[in-house]
C-alpha cells in the first residue's frame, strides 16, 4: 500500500467519519426519542413514527454535517445549502428512510424484535453508506479549493492568487 495513501485516509478520512458518527450518534439519541414519543404518546403505526423520526432526524444530520463534517468543503450560500440539502435528502434520506423501514419491516413486523432496538440497528446497517454517499455526492470537494484548508483560509488563497496572477 502506499504509504502516502494510508496517510491520507488517516488524515482526512479517519477523522471525517468520526465527526460523522459523532453527528449521527446525536441523531440517533434524537430519532429513538422521536420514535418513542411518536409511537407510544401518540399512538403512531411504528411504520409511521418511523418513518417520520427518520426525516427529521435527515434534516438535523445534514445541518450539522454542513456546519461541522464538511465545514472545510462548504461555502455557505442559501443557493449551494439548498442544493446540498436536496442532495443529502435524496441520497441519505432515501438510504434512511428505505432502509429503516425495510429493516423495521423485517425485523419487528416479521421476527417480532422490540422496534427501537430495530431502530438501532436499521440505522448502524444504513451509516457506512450515507457516509460514502456524503462525501462523494453531497459534500463533493470543489475542483477549484485547496484540500484540508478551512473556507476562510481557500479565500486568503484564492485573493492571493488573483493578486498574483
Amino acid at each position: 500500500m502506499n504509504p502516502r495513501a494510508s496517510g491520507s485516509i488517516r488524515t482526512k478520512i479517519l477523522p471525517r467519519w468520526w465527526r460523522f458518527n459523532l453527528v449521527g450518534g446525536i441523531g440517533v439519541v434524537l430519532q429513538s426519542a422521536l420514535l418513542f414519543l411518536l409511537r407510544r404518546i401518540f399512538h403512531f403505526n411504528y411504520l409511521a413514527a418511523a418513518g417520520l423520526a427518520v426525516e427529521v432526524t435527515v434534516v438535523h444530520n445534514f445541518l450539522w454535517h454542513e456546519r461541522y463534517t464538511w465545514a472545510d468543503r462548504v461555502q455557505r450560500s442559501w443557493r449551494g445549502s439548498l442544493s446540498r440539502m436536496l442532495r443529502f435528502n435524496l441520497t441519505n434520506g432515501a438510504v434512511s428512510i428505505g432502509g429503516n423501514l425495510a429493516l423495521m419491516k423485517i425485523m419487528v413486523g416479521m421476527g417480532h424484535m422490540n422496534y427501537l432496538e430495530a431502530n438501532v440497528v436499521a440505522i448502524v446497517v444504513c451509516s457506512l453508506f450515507n457516509f460514502l454517499l456524503s462525501d462523494a455526492y453531497v459534500f463533493e470537494r470543489s475542483r477549484n479549493a485547496p484540500l484540508g484548508r478551512p473556507p476562510q483560509e481557500r479565500v486568503k488563497v484564492a485573493n492571493r492568487t488573483a493578486r498574483s496572477a
